[in-house]
């Protein structure tokens, strides 16, 4: 079984920054799990093939959102690893809740 590293992107600022991929790896390693296991997925539609990824963290199977044509697997990865993050790290607090916990609910009359 073979492993792929992906290159990290470059953001305008010029600095190097971490795919989504690297992002779930190095989460899992913060909180002592197994590394992700990425599985890639193919449906035949028509007289193409669509690709997706599945990602597996811990026993639990996450799977991206979009199919892709098979020159952009890598995306595939990238966004199970996105879905993954969101659903098995949550973040504590969406910068929007604290501005209605601050401020209190704004309603309109």
């Amino acid at each position: 079984m073979s492993s792929y590293t992906s290159p990290s992107s470059t953001s305008s600022a010029g600095r190097a920054s971490l795919s989504w991929q690297e992002k779930l790896q190095d989460r899992c390693q913060a909180a002592r799990m197994r590394a992700p296991v990425f599985n890639i997925v193919s449906d035949r539609r028509g007289g193409r093939t669509a690709w997706s990824s599945t990602v597996t963290v811990e026993g639990q199977h996450v799977a991206a959102r979009y199919w892709y044509d098979g020159q952009y697997v890598n995306n595939a990865r990238e966004d199970a690893a996105e879905v993954a993050l969101q659903q098995l790290f949550p973040a504590l607090e969406s910068p929007t809740q604290g501005v209605r916990r601050m401020y209190g609910t704004v309603t309109s009359g």
